[in-house]
Parts: C-alpha cells; structure tokens; sequence
C-alpha cells in the first residue's frame, strides 16, 4: 500500500513555492540590492527540497478541524528558517554542495551569505506579523513557538559546533540525544505540528500530542539521515561525507562507546583526518557494522517511531490525518528501504 505521507508530499511539495519566493518581491527598485541578498535568497529558496516541515503544519490544522490556508505564514516562517540554518550551517560545516548546487556563501562570498540567512531568520517573525487573518493572541502565542523553537535550534547548534572545535569525541549516546533533539527535532517535528495545531484551534491536549510526536519523530528523521549518508546510496552527493567532517552522529558515538581500545583510537584518528578516501570511509563503516552501531540506530530510530504512534493513538484528530501522520512515522524510517 502508497504511503500516504510521500504520497502527500510529492503532490503538494510545491503548493508553497510561489507565496514563499513573494516574500523577496517588489522589496526594492535597487539592482545592487536585489543583486546581494534578494536575488540570491529567491533562488535558494526557489531550489527547495520535500517541503515537509511547513507542510506538516498545514496538514495539523487540518486534522485538527482547522482552515490549513490561515496556517500558510507560519509554515512558510518555519521554511524560511530552515534556508537560514541551512544557509550558515554550510558555512560553519566548510560545506560544497546544497540541493546539487554550490553552497551559497561559495557563490556570493561568506559575508552576504551570513547577511541572507540573518534576512531569513527575520522573515521567520515577518511572516507572521504581516499575516492580517491571524488574530493577535494567536500571532503571539505562534511567535512565541517560534522564537522557542530557533533558540532551541541554536542551543543544538552550540554544542555540535563545539564539539567539533574541541575535538571531543568523549560523548554519550544521551549526548547526542539532547544535541539532536535540540538541533532537528523541534523545527523538523515538533513546533510545525503544534503551531498549526494552535492555528486550527485545537485543545490543549490536542497540541501536547502532536508535538510530543513530532519530538520523536523528528528525532527518527535525524538518526534516518545519518544512517541515509553512511549506508545509503552510494552515488548521492553528500554520500559519508559525515565521516569526512567528523560528525558526533549516533552512529559515531556508539562505536566509539562500544569498540575496544586499539579500534576505538583507529576509528577516531579516521574520523579526526578529514579523509575523503573510499578506503579509510569503507573501514569506518565496517566498524561501525562491528560495534553494532548501525543496528543500534536504526532500533533507536524504530523504538521513537513506535512511541508517536502510541502517543498519537490517543489524540482527537480526524481520519484523514491520523493515517498521514502514521505513515509519516513510518516514511521517516523507512527511507533506507
């Protein structure tokens, strides 16, 4: 049977887009200005992926009893969010490639990269202050989602940064729990299903329930992606790449927990080279095969899977869209199928 929720995607992935790329129109009769951050901002936007996070949040209005039309500018804040971590996280990461195009900051230069994402990271709070059809108490009570979720992205943030900058590879599994629940699961899951949950009208426990699941299954999402860049197909363009820049995944971390000394300390010289070598990347996947690492992930993934469904499970929401937010659990792990 289809999966409802790449079903849903794939038909409505580009519903958004026009209203999205308005938000750089009209703004000013100055080329150079168009030139440095308009221009360069519709066309990263304009070159957008799946789309799931704003379309999550209009699908939760709508299983909630709500219009999904008077949740557009909040999802399209929480997409315009997504270009500006996108946009500084390549900078910060040395990235080359986003989407199958250069990095922005490799087109443009690094400072009108970071002046882009500061512009988008406004439109975040924009968005919604200009959306005339939401009353203010729900405008407040949707910024202050807002502003939540981009403090708890940039905690996250912090500490995978500062990992990286102080060599730490002397890190948990709950470690990374907290950095990644911190850095994806709230602005990939959680806050698009409750702020469109609040936007359709829905009781308090309605909200609770959406955003307890999408906690867990953007957390799922997060440890899928690791596993997609290790694991999955080989021709994609960011394929290990996470070894090269020596990323704290839960992958990572559990090998480095689990693997005795002598390869403990040859994984992560490996992980610390910078290699983009086949060989050393075949040899760091094989140890993580060894330790366990991939399966424990993967089970880590399907146990937070299972939990949203059961929170879900018993939440007030119409037919329609308990099967989509099923099958949404169910896409996010499913992916390396």
């Amino acid at each position: 049977m289809p999966n409802a929720f790449a079903a849903y995607l794939a038909e409505h992935h580009a519903d958004l887009d026009a209203y999205l790329l308005s938000f750089f129109e009209g703004k000013t009769s100055r080329a150079d200005l168009d030139a440095y951050l308009y221009g360069p901002l519709r066309a990263f936007t304009a070159n957008g992926g799946k789309r799931h996070r704003p379309l999550i949040c209009l699908a939760a209005c709508r299983a909630v009893g709500g219009d999904p039309a008077r949740a557009r500018s909040a999802a399209a804040a929480i997409e315009h969010f997504q270009s500006a971590a996108l946009i500084h996280d390549d900078i910060a990461d040395h990235g080359e490639l986003r989407r199958g195009e250069p990095c922005l900051y490799r087109t443009i230069g690094t400072g009108l990269a970071i002046n882009a994402g500061d512009y988008g990271l406004m439109l975040v709070t924009d968005a919604v202050l200009g959306d005339a059809s939401l009353p203010a108490d729900v405008k407040l009570r949707v910024l202050r989602e807002l502003t939540d979720m981009t403090q708890r992205t940039i905690e996250g943030q912090a500490l995978d940064l500062g990992w990286v900058r102080d060599g730490r590879f002397d890190l948990t599994v709950d470690d990374y729990l907290t950095m990644a629940t911190l850095k994806t699961a709230h602005y990939s899951g959680a806050v698009p299903l409750a702020v469109g949950a609040i936007i359709g009208g829905a009781s308090e426990a309605q909200i609770e329930a959406l955003r307890s699941f999408g906690l867990d299954t953007g957390l799922a999402f997060q440890i899928q992606d690791d596993l997609l860049n290790l694991v999955g197909n080989a021709g994609d363009k960011d394929f290990r790449t996470d070894i090269t820049e020596g990323k704290r995944t839960l992958v990572a971390v559990y090998a480095l927990s689990h693997a005795e000394p002598a390869v403990r300390d040859e994984l992560e010289a490996i992980l610390r080279s910078g290699t983009s070598d086949p060989a050393e990347l075949d040899r760091a996947v094989v140890i993580f095969g060894e330790t366990g690492a991939l399966e424990a992930a993967h089970e880590r993934a399907l146990s937070l899977v299972a939990r949203a469904k059961e929170t879900l499970a018993g939440a007030e929401l119409d037919a329609e869209g308990r099967r989509l937010f099923d099958d949404m659990a169910d896409f996010f792990v499913e992916r390396l199928k």
